[in-house]
């Protein structure tokens, strides 16, 4: 058993396994009395019953349940943008064209990753290095499309040819040089939502929906005047469909857009898409005001008990009020407390891992091999430093 199992044994364990640990480490060194120990050990984990977590959450009376599971939106659209747009080759032309670009981009980024030479003749004819596809990192495959189409632009078509003369690697056609842009162009909406729903700051699950939302409207745009990538962009909203579909018609994620002042109801027009999202705060909004009447005082104890509970009855119009109001900042929602608690409820997850998985890689740097005695206070304080040197005081 691993020392972070150990620790959640000796942490949050019960007395009978803090006792043991407790004895464990009375013992004496000798052989004689590990063997006794090990023996008390194993008739102490027969005693032990052990219980299904699906049972104990499928208890009516337990406080805490376990939320809805989440899948990574940034994840979801990254699979998208590799695996399903292989869909797209069924298409000849787009097939033909694919294959011949993309070779001789692997190319070019094969010469300047591993010669230095090359990579140094790239830099000092275009001031600029070509960016290496990486499968671990998000939207670097468009990232280093992008950057060949720059130098091109920037250097022109003779200072590239040249170049890719002398790494005996042939010249783009027009008909490539097409293909590549209208690539970037149906790939850009895309690589733009995952840097949007990766961020860590000013980012809530009420984003998801209405990211996507532009995103393929964006894409179904930009295909009207496509002439080579038009399968391309058919492959991304069929996967998108396929990975998003049920979460574009979640009425939670729905009414977390709404209930952003950012978003409220301006980023669709499909009225079912709205009418489940405002169903879903009606009903949520009953609820709260039924608890929060319920917690309060007895009109006995609070004279004005009343007017408070006539006020709670007009969910709608607290609710018509807020879609109304002009403001779009957080702060808007101050005004309207109903609102406030629901938003905070649907609006705390990220609709992203990419913030955790920042940690974890932090986390490993911080607890490397020469560290490896670090306790677990010393560790949790440096992570939090670390992640936070950039936060302004308050």
């Amino acid at each position: 058993m691993g020392p972070i199992f150990l620790k959640a044994f000796r942490v949050y364990g019960g007395e009978n396994i803090q006792h043991s640990n407790n004895a464990e480490s009375a013992t004496a060194t000798t052989s004689e009395d590990e063997d006794e120990s090990d023996t008390e050990d194993q008739e102490k984990c027969e005693e032990i019953e052990y219980i299904e977590v699906s049972e104990i959450l499928a208890m009516d009376d337990l406080e805490f349940h376990l939320p809805k599971n989440q899948q990574c939106a940034c994840h979801l659209l990254n699979l998208v943008s590799t695996v399903d747009v292989d869909t797209a080759q069924m298409d000849e032309t787009y097939k033909r064209l694919s294959r011949s670009s993309f070779s001789k981009c692997w190319a070019l980024w094969n010469k300047t990753g591993r010669s230095n030479k090359a990579a140094e003749m790239m830099e000092e004819k275009c001031s600029l290095q070509l960016i290496r596809p990486n499968a671990t990192q998000w939207n670097s495959l468009f990232l280093s499309v992008e950057r060949i189409l720059k130098i091109m632009k920037e250097k022109g078509d003779g200072a590239f040819r040249n170049l890719c003369a002398e790494f005996k690697i042939p010249m783009f056609t027009p008909a490539e040089k097409a293909f590549l842009g209208e690539y970037i162009t149906a790939m850009a909406p895309v690589a733009k939502a995952i840097n949007i729903l990766q961020g860590e700051t000013n980012v809530h699950m009420g984003w998801l929906v209405p990211t996507l939302n532009i995103m393929v409207s964006k894409l179904k745009r930009a295909k009207i005047s496509m002439k080579l990538c038009k399968s391309l962009v058919d492959a991304i909203l069929t996967g998108v469909n396929k990975r998003f579909g049920d979460m574009l018609n979640d009425p939670e994620l729905i009414a977390a857009a709404i209930l952003l002042p950012k978003f409220k109801t301006y980023w669709t027009t499909d009225a079912d898409i709205l009418k489940l999202g405002l169903d879903f705060i009606k009903g949520n909004m009953e609820e709260i005001s039924q608890l929060t009447s319920d917690g309060t005082s007895s009109e006995d104890e609070d004279f004005f008990k009343p007017l408070k509970s006539s006020q709670a009855q007009h969910g709608p119009v607290v609710l018509e009020s807020y879609l109304t109001c002009a403001g779009d900042d957080m702060g808007v929602l101050k005004t309207f407390p109903p609102l406030l608690k629901l938003s905070l409820r649907l609006n705390t997850p990220l609709p992203a891992s990419a913030a955790c998985e920042r940690l974890f890689s932090t986390g490993g740097l911080i607890f490397s091999p020469k560290r490896a005695r670090i306790n677990s206070k010393n560790f949790e304080n440096q992570l939090l430093l670390k992640l936070n040197k950039n936060t302004a005081p308050l």
